[in-house]
């Protein structure tokens, strides 16, 4: 009878997983708000460029304030990843990788997690993950560095419940993690975490701290096999420092009145905290502590904390008990054809993103051919569609490149500054403008007699400067 039960369960199609690795990422991978960011674009335009030159940019091919200066994407991987299913595919080829890459991060999650919690249990955990995740979920190089993180982080911990450090082959995953984002680094940190761990709480000290040096200094080596060399590996620390992060909205403080589910998230998980009181090394609570302070002190670190903290906590839930678990390859083989399948609809579904500020593509439209080739000064989502359509923008979503002086200069521009505007005009000879209808700006060109209102839509309107 025992047989026999068992072998009916092993025969049962396993809802949860379907669910969790299926359904969810389907629905997520095909909401038209991942194309809602300008950088989308540039991004595409980038990863284009460098398939057509087949070669990796050494200076600014886009924008004509900073044409020629040098510049390397650091996220070239990335982009020739998205550039290759948008010629494939277009936005629909777009959205199909974003799916595949949730349908990794959710599978990565779903059979960690079911190591230790219920199936159903797992499922509810990959929802709140995915509240979380919403926010930043946009089709952008650091989407597809999230299964990455999951795996990295199970990588590490596997390693710790077999007592070793992991394989000098798992600190390769930093060449194509440091080559996809600049979030690599924390893929270092997390290392560093669990070799801490293992330092304190290993029967044998001296060969842990000999196993996870050599691969901390592994993945060190492997971080510098970049576009960019030391330079790359840096830049993610360079960047902090920028007096520009408070200007962009995914570098501001994290904030209830913003990102309210997120908060309700955190409260949630902090309940359950308080009552189940799950059991982990304190190494690895300080990790989640630490990601917790950098979350809170930026929008876009709050991925990367309910990623870890899904991979991690679990085991803390279950204090370290596994539970007894079947093999289900029926439900696996289903599950797998059904990625493939879904991935390939949505692939060759029509999709187009929506009409705002980051696909102002019928305001483009509207563009005279005459202004096309002259200096423009654009809302900062547009640049990226801008540059994508061969149109040279002022500025777009590379801040790194443009650098503070610029930026922030701009930011007094876009606010309606009269005097920086003028000052604008005057250096760079800006013959139109492409603003966001709610743009300060606007009312200030409206009251000047050099410009003329040559289009406008429900996106934002198109001036024209009428002197000389």
């Amino acid at each position: 009878m025992a047989t026999a039960a068992a072998a009916g369960q092993k025969g049962r199609i396993n809802l949860p997983l379907l669910v969790a690795v299926l359904l969810i990422p389907a629905v997520l991978g095909s909401s038209q708000t991942i194309f809602n960011d300008g950088d989308v674009s540039w991004h595409i335009a980038t990863g284009e460029w460098i398939l057509d030159h087949r070669a990796i940019p050494h200076a600014d091919p886009f924008s004509f304030t900073w044409l020629g200066k040098p510049w390397v994407p650091i996220e070239w991987l990335s982009e020739v990843i998205y550039a290759s299913t948008y010629r494939l595919a277009g936005y629909a080829g777009v959205a199909a990788l974003v799916t595949a890459t949730l349908i990794a991060l959710h599978a990565v999650i779903f059979f960690n997690a079911t190591r230790f919690v219920r199936p159903w249990v797992a499922v509810g955990a990959l929802v709140l993950v995915d509240v979380t995740l919403i926010p930043m979920l946009l089709a952008r190089p650091h989407l597809l560095t999230w299964p990455l993180l999951a795996f990295w982080t199970l990588l590490m911990l596997r390693a710790r419940e077999q007592d070793r450090a992991p394989s000098l082959i798992a600190a390769a995953l930093m060449i194509i993690w440091a080559n996809l984002h600049g979030s690599f680094v924390f893929g270092l940190a997390i290392a560093a975490a669990f070799g801490l761990d293992a330092l304190v709480d290993s029967p044998d000290r001296q060969r842990a701290f000999r196993q996870w040096l050599v691969f901390g200094i592994a993945c060190g080596l492997a971080c510098l096999i970049n576009a960019n060399g030391l330079e790359g590996a840096l830049h993610p620390l360079r960047f902090t420092h920028f007096k520009m992060l408070p200007l962009i909205d995914e570098w501001k403080p994290s904030n209830p009145s913003v990102t309210p589910f997120v908060f309700g998230v955190l409260v949630i998980t902090l309940v359950l905290l308080a009552w189940q009181r799950p059991s982990l090394p304190w190494a690895r609570w300080l990790l989640l502590a630490a990601m917790l302070g950098l979350a809170m002190l930026q929008v876009r670190h709050q991925a990367m904390l309910a990623i870890v903290a899904a991979v991690i906590l679990p085991q803390g839930f279950a204090r370290g008990a596994k539970r007894a678990s079947a093999g289900d390859p029926l439900s696996g083989r289903i599950a797998l054809a059904g990625a493939a399948l879904l991935v390939a609809i949505r692939a060759i579904m029509p999709l187009q993103p929506p009409d705002n500020q980051a696909n102002p593509w019928k305001l483009i439209a509207m563009v005279p051919p005459k202004l096309r080739s002259q200096p423009v000064l654009n809302g900062y989502s547009m640049g990226g569609p801008l540059i994508l359509s061969g149109i040279r923008p002022y500025v777009d979503g590379r801040g790194d490149m443009y650098g503070d002086e610029l930026v922030v200069g701009y930011a007094d521009i876009i606010h309606g500054d009269k005097e920086a505007f003028d000052a604008a005009v005057r250096r760079w000879n800006i013959r139109w403008a492409m603003l966001p209808r709610e743009s300060k700006l606007i009312p200030v060109i409206q009251r000047s007699p050099d410009w003329r209102l040559v289009a406008s839509d429900n996106v934002g309107a198109i001036y024209e400067r009428i002197s000389p």
